[in-house]
């Protein structure tokens, strides 16, 4: 059985990734004057929405993530939109399942009840085990059929024999839904975290709260409708089915499931680029009408959807990996460091200096796993030893330097970047959202981030408050850092990961 599943896996286990982009950074360029037009190549891509910065706000822990979306369901009027990985089953997610369940009763007090609830998971890890993400939503899809839509996504590189053999668990390395967007009505968080109780209580994550945004809530409200659209409906008796007309993702055929998943999510993403792109066009100048604050910021969606043909996030990456000049600055951190090899060039070649921050071996959050995964601590120290070695090799020891972050009691998932444009104090732009920049982001799961650029001074300041607090709680990496008794990596380990390094 082992030797079919290796067998099997064997076509994915190839790294493919593009060559690196040529920079077309404006030469000599400084100063964070304007963001807007250094910026805007990113708008060729992606829908560019124009919003005032003073409706943005940095989320600082995962129990403020946790209540404030409590109190989002709770006073929500038309729709909540949820899009996680998973949603876990103990107490925490209960209680906000009961949230949800609060908020469709009160809904139910009007004569024509216009609140609906969506959610969009992944199938493979919404299903597993006998109490999942699935049965705990059951109650409610029952209750309220006409208001509830639970979405569970499918890889459609999970079919046929690998399907069959690839156990529980071990089915999700193949590809996820791993997109993390809260909508409720026209305010949304962005962040990486799941919905689970270590996200809500000591897992280290990042979170962006959007207040009344309706254009960008629009986008996302229906990017997450479309992607649920290609997916698996769960019904009232537990099972699934797919809307009618639409491919099967694992018994349809391949390629019409990844094309028309593609036309209908592109189609998404151009109609709001094209529109964004006119208004911007039409009211560049126009303050905002409500309360006479400049609209000083820019919000640009970037999806990744590589078994989709999507990969808009991936090309926006790797131009801002290589946009900043020597005189940049840029933070970039992932709770599990595993860089494709192009970004890995990129960072290794670019011309400003670089803060990464990964996780220690005691906050990975498959620290002390059973089995097999409880070595995958042991591979990322692996994979960050081999980057460590390749950026002396290259004498970058002054330009790319590694951080471990170190918090007892607490797990480390906050991924993202904030760049600081060289002379400035403060990050004019970030990326927050569900990538890693590992392998798996790129080529196998759903993805998506929020790439911000701003011009606004409190913005600013709150975002590098953010950076600042979690690098805080890190220590530079050394030469020494890997000599440490925890770093042993056992020599199994050292030859097993380069063969599984594209699934974690």
């Amino acid at each position: 059985m082992y030797r079919s599943t290796v067998l099997l896996l064997a076509p994915l286990l190839a790294e493919a990734d593009s060559g690196p982009l040529a920079s077309s950074r404006p030469p000599g360029f400084t100063g964070v004057e304007g963001l807007h037009s250094r910026f805007q190549w990113m708008a060729d891509h992606v829908p560019a929405f124009r919003v005032p910065g003073g409706r943005i706000r940095i989320l600082h822990s995962p129990d403020e993530f946790y209540q404030t979306m409590k109190a989002r369901i709770k006073t929500a009027k038309s729709r909540v939109v949820m899009a996680s990985l998973y949603l876990g089953t103990g107490p925490l997610e209960q209680d906000l399942v009961d949230c949800v369940e609060e908020a469709l009763e009160h809904s139910q007090e009007d004569h024509v009840p216009d609140l609906k609830m969506s959610f969009l998971l992944d199938y493979t890890r919404g299903s597993r085990g006998k109490h999942n993400s699935r049965t705990m939503l059951l109650p409610l899809l029952q209750r309220f059929p006409e208001q509830m839509r639970v979405s569970l996504y499918h890889t459609p590189d999970l079919r046929g024999l690998l399907r069959l053999l690839v156990p529980e668990r071990f089915n999700e390395t193949i590809g996820v839904q791993h997109i993390k967007a809260y909508l409720f009505d026209n305010s949304l968080i962005i962040s990486g975290a799941n919905l689970s109780d270590s996200y809500f209580t000591n897992r280290q994550d990042r979170y962006v709260l959007l207040e009344d945004c309706e254009e960008v809530a629009d986008f996302l409200a229906e990017l997450v409708g479309v992607v649920g659209d290609v997916s698996l409906q769960l019904q009232p008796d537990n099972s699934v089915h797919m809307i009618e007309g639409m491919v099967h993702p694992y018994k349809g055929n391949r390629a019409e499931f990844s094309a028309s998943a593609q036309r209908r999510i592109m189609e998404v993403v151009n109609t709001a680029r094209v529109r964004q792109s006119m208004l911007e066009a039409e009211c560049s100048d126009i303050l905002d009408s409500d309360r006479m604050v400049p609209n000083d910021t820019w919000i640009f969606p970037l999806m990744q959807m590589k078994p989709l043909g999507i990969h808009l996030d991936e090309q926006v990456t790797q131009r801002l990996l290589i946009e900043p000049g020597g005189d940049s600055v840029v933070y970039l951190t992932s709770g599990y460091f595993n860089l494709t090899r192009t970004y890995m060039q990129l960072v290794l070649g670019a011309a400003a200096d670089y803060r990464i921050l990964m996780a220690s071996p005691e906050v990975n959050g498959f620290f002390g796993a059973k089995g097999v995964a409880g070595a995958i601590p042991e591979a990322y120290v692996h994979l960050a030893r081999q980057f460590y070695n390749k950026v002396c090799q290259l004498g970058q020891q002054s330009h790319v330097h590694l951080h471990e972050y170190h918090r007892p009691n607490w797990t480390f998932h906050a991924k993202g970047l904030w760049y600081y444009v060289g002379g400035s104090d403060r990050p004019c732009l970030t990326l927050i959202g569900s990538p890693n920049f590992g392998y798996r982001s790129v080529h196998r799961d759903l993805e998506a981030q929020i790439a911000i650029v701003t011009e606004n001074e409190e913005l600013q300041l709150q975002l590098q408050q953010e950076q600042e607090v979690l690098y805080q709680s890190s220590t530079q990496v050394s030469n020494s850092t890997f000599n440490q008794p925890d770093r042993h990596v056992k020599l199994w380990v050292q030859l097993v990961t380069p063969l599984i390094k594209n699934f974690f």
